[in-house]
């Protein structure tokens, strides 16, 4: 029997050097802001969580002292390891694993950071309490991920050509629900940050390999979108359109 972990690994592993060379993943204000922030924290321990094809294990890197790469496709940490060598970041280090269950230590962690990650987990409160549990007091945890707008017509739309293209999708989740989640799990809310983010519909399609039949139900959803819909997510001719994504900033006060 496929279950949800699966179907993850299934969809990315075959698709991990497209992660490496996504412009969408491998640039973006989020990960400028993430430089400017590691500025501060030379001597981290730090979790990439979800690391795909491990761009934010590269800048990290850089500036902490030591970085954990930690996702559940064995092909994209593969490819983090290789990339690693070739750029010479000899301060990385690879774990397989779930979400939900952190091989961890209780207080490991300086710095939590999962990007464009969970929007993928079966249970995202228990992976934020497993987030929570291997994080150290007063340590930082930080989500980059798409949002849902909320207003229910949008956020079916957004959550339907989501499903279509990537099998694995589980949900974006608007950002009342992610401050409820985290509340929940023990973080205190530091920061909130929204941007706008494009994407070219045929290298979305590309990148998860969507079946073409998949691909024609997106195209004839878009198309029978009402104007509203189709105006907040700036939805293009050619299927490209516009996503709300957030930085949120948290902290393990206790």
């Amino acid at each position: 029997m496929t279950t949800h972990h699966d179907k993850v690994n299934q969809q990315f592993g075959q698709q991990a050097n497209a992660y490496l060379t996504s412009k969408v993943h491998a640039q973006g204000a989020d990960l400028e802001y993430l430089a400017s922030f590691l500025t501060n924290y030379p001597n981290a321990e730090f979790l990439d969580m979800g690391c795909g094809a491990g761009h934010v294990s590269f800048i990290a890197a850089k500036q902490v002292k030591h970085v954990t790469a930690y996702d559940l496709s064995e092909q994209m940490l593969a490819v983090v390891e290789q990339t690693a060598d070739e750029r010479n970041l000899k301060n990385i280090t690879t774990v397989q694993g779930y979400a939900e269950h952190q091989p961890f230590d209780d207080n490991y962690f300086d710095i939590v950071v999962s990007r464009y990650s969970a929007h993928h987990w079966q249970d995202v409160g228990k992976s934020l309490r497993e987030l929570h549990r291997i994080t150290k007091p007063n340590g930082k945890l930080i989500i980059m991920d798409v949002v849902s707008p909320g207003q229910p017509v949008l956020d079916i739309w957004l959550q339907t050509i989501e499903a279509l293209r990537d099998t694995s999708h589980v949900r974006d989740y608007t950002p009342g629900e992610w401050l409820t989640f985290l509340s929940e799990a023990g973080f205190t809310i530091d920061k909130i940050q929204r941007h706008r983010l494009p994407l070219i519909f045929d290298s979305w399609i590309k990148r998860m390999r969507t079946p073409n039949n998949l691909v024609d139900a997106i195209r004839i959803y878009q198309i029978s979108a009402s104007q509203d819909t189709k105006s907040y997510f700036e939805l293009q001719s050619d299927g490209s359109f516009t996503s709300d994504m957030m930085i949120i900033e948290t902290q393990k006060v206790i």
